[in-house]
């Protein structure tokens, strides 16, 4: 017999742990350390490690994180991601126990002062292909995307996204950037990346920059073609921020020497010892975690064939992990700023939309709501959508404004057709957790004009799954409550009496406010009330029964559903 291919896995760490954080409940543990990331990337890890199948997983892992938020790009250049906010305070506390969890699952924990986690990918993933082993990538960043290749031996480098369960190839690269990985540098370069502040050149979208490197071959080749391209605000912009995209191309190249602080042969899969990960486990309060690795050991003692207790691949996080663990006590809040509908931002172009669907993806969840011509969900155009990254960072997309000046341009706006190719997949991926007030009429409003919604926590749902019937659960009771702010309405915008207007009527600018709000407040109240459920005892009721009926009950209410005439009947005259 053969002997098994050498086949490296490298778990891209910093990915998993914010997920983890935004997708759990504050947890703390006995000592009473927050935990709750650290259990969502414990069980992410555990799911990875032991549950691949045998045949096909890894004969090597090791998990790489980025060493600290300082790297040999910010001497390149100092406002390299400049744009992201610290991490969140109850985060910064569980950033060593995430070490400690992976060294508990005897695995290797590999990060570089100086370096990025990409660069040491980049660095292994190369040093494992020109040994002849395939390298697989544990992420979904769209960095480590330019590393997919096929050498000439057959050996790959593929990535794989375990919150789709789905293998990333070069195919995958072409389809979402229209160029394959070896130009994906250059692309990235001329788009930039509001997440890490690469400046790229300022206009240039995805598309946009697709298109120039496929006309033109290179990032080069398109700055020295732009003086001879037709006069515009593009050829300009190419002239001018030639030295930013030159730049910029510097900071998304993967740095591929970097210096190895483990010999690839040192990252062996030989299976998890349980007693070091149970002994973490019991340590920090994650009872039902440990049970689960106890039967599994017992299984393997008895050569039995059971497979490992652990959600199915692909499935969402939250459906595979008990709630009742660690001791849950209340974490305080950081304070919020108030909201400042000046802080808005209205999207009217599609390589912007781009931008804040690939920050939503980056961060894990992103607050939403819809605005229609009429309140049936069911019918009438779909008005516009507005999206919530943070407190104050909200965008409003206007799609179907129409105008009541017939001779007047219609308003400037995405039309729906692209608007629904661009929001339509961030409203579909799992690995996203979509945050609305009523999420049901909203899921009906988006499915009725063809995007399928996965992944929503509604916060009507949760409040009523703590408080019931104390008090209402309107979006109004829950601001005023909970946040203190009264919400704009709808006359406040539209007028009142005879002289109300559609929405779709008014400019998307007098729109901004009331329809950016909707998504500012559920992302606020979202934020109040998850912190809530794990220490009032909520957890359980809304993760298992009453936020998978969000979407079941919008289904009932698109599709409808099949009443037996005669055993009603029966059942009235009974």
């Amino acid at each position: 017999m053969s002997e098994k291919p050498q086949h490296l896995y490298l778990v891209d760490g910093s990915s998993y742990i914010f997920r983890a954080y935004h997708r759990l409940p504050p947890l703390t543990n006995p000592q009473g350390t927050p935990v709750g990331a650290v259990y969502g990337y414990t069980a992410m890890l555990w799911k990875l490690a032991d549950g691949l199948d045998k045949a096909e997983g890894p004969t090597h892992l090791a998990v790489i994180l980025d060493h600290s938020a300082q790297s040999f790009r910010n001497a390149m250049y100092d406002d390299y991601k400049a744009n992201r906010p610290p991490p969140p305070e109850d985060l910064i506390p569980q950033f060593p126990l995430i070490r400690d969890a992976t060294r508990a699952f005897s695995l290797p924990c590999i990060e570089l002062p100086g370096f990025e986690a990409d660069d040491l990918i980049a660095t292994y993933a190369d040093a494992a292909m020109a040994q002849g082993w395939d390298v697989t990538i544990v992420s979904s960043d769209k960095d480590l995307m330019q590393l997919i290749r096929t050498d000439n031996r057959g050996n790959e480098i593929d990535m794989l996204d375990t919150m789709k369960n789905a293998r990333l190839t070069r195919a995958d690269v072409v389809e979402k950037f229209g160029v394959g990985p070896e130009l994906l540098g250059d692309v990235l370069a001329l788009m930039g990346d509001s997440v890490d502040n690469v400046p790229g050149v300022p206009g240039v979208g995805p598309k946009t920059a697709s298109k120039l490197i496929n006309e033109h071959g290179s990032l080069e080749a398109v700055l020295h073609a732009a003086p001879g391209m037709k006069a515009g605000k593009l050829r300009d912009n190419l002239i001018d921020h030639a030295d930013m995209a030159r730049l910029s191309r510097d900071l998304v190249e993967l740095r591929r020497d970097v210096p190895l602080p483990m010999a690839l042969d040192e990252l062996r899969l030989d299976g998890i010892p349980p007693a070091p990960l149970q002994e973490f486990l019991l340590h920090h309060g994650f009872k039902s975690m440990a049970a689960r690795i106890v039967t599994v050991g017992a299984a393997a003692a008895r050569g039995s064939s059971m497979a490992p207790v652990v959600p199915e691949r692909g499935a969402p996080i939250n459906k595979a992990l008990p709630t009742s663990d660690a001791v849950m006590t209340a974490q305080p809040l950081p304070v919020w700023p108030a909201i400042k509908h000046a802080d808005y931002t209205l999207i009217t172009d599609a390589e912007t939309l781009a931008q804040w669907i690939d920050a939503a993806r980056a961060q894990g969840h992103v607050g939403f709501d819809t605005e229609t011509m009429k309140p049936n969900q069911f019918a009438g155009p779909l008005v516009g959508v507005s999206l919530a990254l943070g407190p104050g960072k909200v965008a409003y997309i206007p799609i179907g404004h129409v105008g009541t000046d017939l001779l007047a341009d219609p308003p400037q706006q995405i039309s729906k057709a692209n608007a629904v190719a661009l929001l339509g997949p961030l409203f579909a991926d799992e690995s996203v957790l979509k945050i609305a007030h009523n999420a049901k009429y909203d899921i009906n409003v988006l499915t009725h004009h063809g995007m399928r919604v996965a992944n929503v926590d509604d916060v009507m749902v949760m409040s009523f799954a703590l408080d019931a019937g104390a008090h209402g659960h309107a979006m109004d009771d829950l601001a005023e409550r909970l946040i203190d702010h009264k919400p704009l309405t709808f006359k406040d915008v539209a007028g009142t009496g005879r002289n109300q207007a559609r929405l779709a009527e008014l400019q998307p600018q007098a729109v901004l406010a009331y329809a950016g709000e909707g998504a500012d407040l559920a992302l606020r109240l979202w934020r109040v009330l998850r912190h809530r459920m794990p220490t009032e005892g909520a957890t359980r009721i809304y993760e298992m029964v009453d936020r998978p009926l969000v979407p079941v009950v919008g289904a009932m209410e698109r599709e409808g559903i099949m009443v037996d005439r005669a055993k009603l009947v029966a059942l009235s005259d009974s």
